[in-house]
């Protein structure tokens, strides 16, 4: 199988910038109704038993994680807590050559603003999986692009086949990554590999994914499925409060490193030199006019660089 690189990936998403599949939004397990004038739901949620399932069924678009389909994403992990599902999985479509392409570039601010606030809709989907009673398993197959690869490594599990691959993006685009990210990306791999993927955007292929512990299980395609049905169905037979728990201390302690506010304020002022700069400008340009981007390190209100 033939997995794109960053620039083919680029390519594709703007070729069709505004494209939705049709898929079905969440399944027997809710009563919801869809009003006539919605859009179309962006993920499938079933449950079986104990055992959830949630697809990104956004294949048109590679899965960006636009704001709808994760304020969907949301709703279905609450959805679930309330039915007291004891193993969630998270996939992409059968036979999806990209898992995600990661932050749809589109709603990233063009105003100076913040673009990876606490209230970002890709920050509260990531806390809504860490925080979620139960374990979540992400099933991946082909490969894992910007914010879904932190969407991944939030995940408690990670089981992949030989297809996987994964890359962090941010320096692609000009864009300053936000603390309680790159918290998770040392937690998971350590600082050595965070820096290789921050500073390279290359991605990391299956084995040394598993080798620097992104991937939990990696198994033969043929695999996949039943492997990871297996493990979420093992999951779902231990006791559930005992989890929850256990996940929540893991969960406190991992993250219970204080910043002091001096230096937290050096940090948000570190990142709005790069947000505010025409080198975020540019880098956002030249992903939605698909060209490579010319970054100068250029100053807050300095002019993109003119085309040649």
């Amino acid at each position: 199988m033939n997995v794109p690189t960053a620039a083919e990936l680029a390519a594709a998403l703007a070729e069709d910038p505004d494209g939705l599949n049709e898929f079905a939004g969440l399944t027997s397990t809710t009563n919801a109704t869809e009003e006539p004038a919605a859009p179309p739901s962006l993920i499938k949620c079933e449950l079986t038993g104990h055992m959830a399932t949630i697809t990104l069924a956004n294949d048109r678009r590679r899965n960006a994680l636009s704001g709808q389909l994760l304020d969907e994403l949301v709703s279905a992990l609450e959805q679930l807590a309330r039915v007291r599902a004891r193993a969630v999985v998270l996939r992409a479509a059968a036979g999806a050559v990209v898992w995600s392409a990661g932050h749809d570039i589109r709603e990233l601010p063009r105003d100076g603003a913040d673009p990876i606030t606490y209230h970002d809709p890709l920050e509260r989907a990531l806390r809504a999986i860490r925080k979620h009673p139960a374990p979540v398993i992400a099933m991946v197959h082909g490969s894992v692009w910007g914010g879904a690869t932190d969407l991944a490594l939030s995940c408690d599990f990670i089981v992949a086949d030989q297809t996987a691959q994964f890359a962090i993006t941010p320096v692609n685009l000009g864009l300053p990554y936000n603390a309680s990210g790159i918290q998770n990306f040392i937690a998971r791999v350590g600082a050595h590999i965070a820096r290789q993927m921050f500073f390279t955007a290359e991605p990391i292929h299956a084995e040394q994914a598993r080798e620097c512990g992104i991937i939990n299980y990696l198994v033969d395609s043929s695999q996949l499925q039943a492997h990871t049905n297996d493990l979420a169905e093992r999951l779902a037979r231990k006791a559930p409060l005992a989890i929850a728990v256990i996940k929540e201390q893991i969960r406190m302690l991992s993250e219970a490193n204080p910043v002091s506010a001096t230096t937290f304020e050096r940090i948000e002022g570190l990142r709005s030199r790069v947000y505010a700069s025409s080198d975020y400008q540019e880098g956002i340009n030249a992903f939605l006019e698909k060209r490579p981007a010319k970054f100068t390190g250029g100053k807050p209100g300095d002019p993109a660089p003119a085309e040649h």
